[in-house]
This record gives structure tokens, C-alpha cells and sequence, in this order.
């Protein structure tokens, strides 16, 4: 007997109250600054601790990345998995290392890896003082299509364990599938050939137009084949603020060194000012002018910035032309706004320490 599925109200109907209940719930998980002390670390089965400032995980759900903290004791080891996206590693405390795919990578403070898709890691901490870091992942965004895919293998050694999902080289021929197979076997050849580490001690600050010192962490400006996540590190000179901008996704930043404020509104004028200090992280929503200060007269401000740039960014440019989807002030109001950095005395750089 044939049977028919309803939901006994019109797809119009069901279509808008998914839509209300996205936005609800957005905004009554949304944060503006998350203080680092709201970060609550638990130990967790892989033999860290972990805590979330952002993420499902955490009772602060997002769509896009997330954020969370770890913890290695002296003498801690993880177990070692594997997951189908990818993560950014931003190192704030302590000596450790980190295996992917059976490479050891030894790192500091200030320190940066990536965490390719679907390659076995582990982290360890050798030394004898507390190690910690951050790591911004795309989970959120591959949670919503349904792919997010996570494998513990325990204390397994690497050598005995199943590589990177295999793909086909690709076909000859000029017809779709072909054509398919050799650009995405392109595409895999790249993601895994990418860079994993970038070393504090190899950084360059230089100055921008818009009143700071800034340099890539992780970009695949400088190498790396990551999902589409970038992180940059900016220095903002005493007193000083950083431009005024908006841009659609969100941006967030860590703070790494100092505390300031942050104005954030849907226009230049009558947002709200959010304070902010070290081990803050700020969370700048879609399309939001922003601009950061550093409230110390004295000592520079330090923040990471972390944004789902090519996969989110670039594809709302191509969907939303011809709208700016990087608008800043003409140059006059921006220069005005960020002054000269070429007047700052910057300092030495000097890795981060915590608390």
C-alpha cells in the first residue's frame, strides 16, 4: 500500500519557524567578549584538560569555528585520533610537542601548527611545568553538513594505523569525471603537502596602515593548505587603536599580551564598548563595524586574530557582488583614526608567558 509522509503543517510554515528558532537561539549564545575565567577546564579521556570558550561542547554554539583551550601536566600524553576537519594551534604556556602523522614537532610559547584534516596527533608535555594551548577549528562548519567525523585510536603507535583517506590520482580525458578526479586529486596533493609550524622565534612584525604591527601565524600566504581558517597576530601601540572596519563572518581574537577595549556596532557611531584583557577572547559578529584599543599608556597590546577566511569569506564575496564585504574608512578618517605607527617605539618581541 503506498503511503505518503506529511508534516501536516506547509513547507512556508516549517521553513520560517526553522529560521526564527536559527536566529533565536544564535543570539541568546552569542558573546561579545568571553573572559578567560568563565573558561572552565575538566579532564577529559585523552588525557588533558580542556576547556571551551567557544563551541557546542561548551553550551556556546556556533556555526562556523570554534575555540577551546588544553592543558598538559608534566609528564601528560595524550592518546592519539584523527578528525575529518581541520585545526589551528596556538601555543600560550610551556615546553610540549606534537606528533601528526608520526612527525614530531617540538614547541614553545607563541608557537603556531596546523592540524590537517584526518591526520593522527598526539601532544605531550616532557617538561616539568604546566604546558597550554588554544586551537580554532572548523568542526562547527563541517557538523553542519553532516561530516564531522572523530577517531580515538588510544596509545596506538602511528606505524599501525590506517593513512590519510586514500584518493584516486585521476582519470585522463577531457569529460566531467575526469576532469573531477584530477582536480581534487590536485586538491589532496596540496592540502597534504601544506606547512605545519611556525616558530615564534621566526616572526616579523611590520607595520599597516591601520596603526599596527602585524604577521601571519597561519596562512597559506606563508605556506600552509588549511580549510580555510587564517591567523595573523597584531601589536597595538600604546594608547593606541587600531582602525575602524567591518567585514561579514566572524573574526575573533585572543588576546595574547595586554588589555584595552573594543567598540563593535552595526554602525560607526552608538555600538558598545567591550573591555577586554589577557586570555580574553573577543568575538566580532558578521558585518559589525569594530575597532580595538590598548588602554595601557605604556605597554603594547598583543591579539591573535582567527577568521574562516577561504571557505566562508571568498564564497559570501562571490554570492553577495557586487556588495564591499571589506569596508574600512576613506583613507583620511582611517589614518586619522590609527595614527602613525612608524611613531611607536616597539618593543623587543618576547614570547607570551600565563598567566
Amino acid at each position: 500500500m503506498p503511503t505518503r509522509t506529511t508534516t501536516a503543517v506547509t513547507h512556508y510554515h516549517v521553513q520560517k519557524t526553522r529560521r526564527a528558532k536559527f536566529i533565536e537561539d544564535w543570539r541568546a549564545n552569542h558573546r561579545d567578549v568571553v573572559p578567560a575565567d568563565d573558561v572552565v577546564l575538566q579532564d577529559s579521556a585523552r588525557g588533558s584538560q580542556i576547556g571551551v570558550y567557544v563551541g557546542a561542547d561548551g553550551d556556546r554554539p556556533t556555526r562556523t569555528m570554534d575555540a577551546l583551550v588544553h592543558e598538559f601536566a608534566p609528564g601528560a600524553r595524550t592518546t592519539v585520533h584523527r578528525h575529518s576537519w581541520d585545526a589551528m594551534v596556538f601555543v600560550v604556556a610551556g615546553w610540549g610537542w606534537t606528533e601528526i602523522d608520526g612527525e614530531r614537532i617540538d614547541w614553545g610559547p607563541g608557537d603556531s601548527l596546523h592540524l590537517p584534516a584526518w591526520a593522527w596527533h598526539r601532544s605531550g608535555n616532557d617538561g616539568s611545568e604546566t604546558a597550554r594551548y588554544l586551537t580554532f577549528s572548523s568542526e562547527p562548519l563541517m557538523d553542519t553538513m553532516g561530516m564531522s567525523v572523530l577517531e580515538d585510536a588510544g596509545d596506538a603507535a602511528v606505524e599501525s594505523l590506517p593513512g590519510r583517506p586514500a584518493y584516486t590520482p585521476g582519470f585522463p580525458g577531457d569529460d566531467p569525471y575526469a576532469r573531477r578526479t584530477r582536480r581534487i586529486a590536485r586538491e589532496q596533493e596540496s592540502r597534504r603537502s601544506g606547512r605545519l609550524h611556525t616558530s615564534w622565534d621566526d616572526l616579523e612584525m611590520l607595520n599597516t596602515p591601520r596603526g599596527t604591527r602585524t604577521t601571519f601565524l597561519l596562512d597559506r600566504a606563508i605556506g600552509y593548505q588549511a580549510s580555510g581558517i587564517t591567523m595573523a597576530m597584531f601589536e597595538i601601540g600604546p594608547g593606541r587603536g587600531q582602525s575602524m572596519h567591518r567585514h561579514p563572518g566572524e573574526a575573533w581574537l585572543y588576546v595574547v599580551e595586554g588589555s584595552g577595549h573594543s567598540y563593535m556596532g552595526t554602525e560607526p557611531e552608538g555600538g558598545e564598548e567591550h573591555p577586554w584583557k589577557k586570555g580574553d577572547l573577543i568575538v566580532v559578529d558578521h558585518f559589525l563595524w569594530h575597532q580595538h584599543f590598548n588602554d595601557d599608556p605604556e605597554k603594547t597590546a598583543k591579539v591573535v586574530r582567527i577568521h574562516m577566511f577561504d571557505s566562508l569569506l571568498e564564497t559570501m564575496r562571490a554570492l553577495a557582488d557586487p556588495l564591499v564585504l571589506f569596508e574600512e574608512p576613506p583613507e583620511h578618517i582611517r589614518d586619522k583614526q590609527a595614527g602613525d605607527p612608524q611613531s611607536i617605539t616597539w618593543p623587543t618581541l618576547e614570547r607570551p608567558t600565563w598567566p
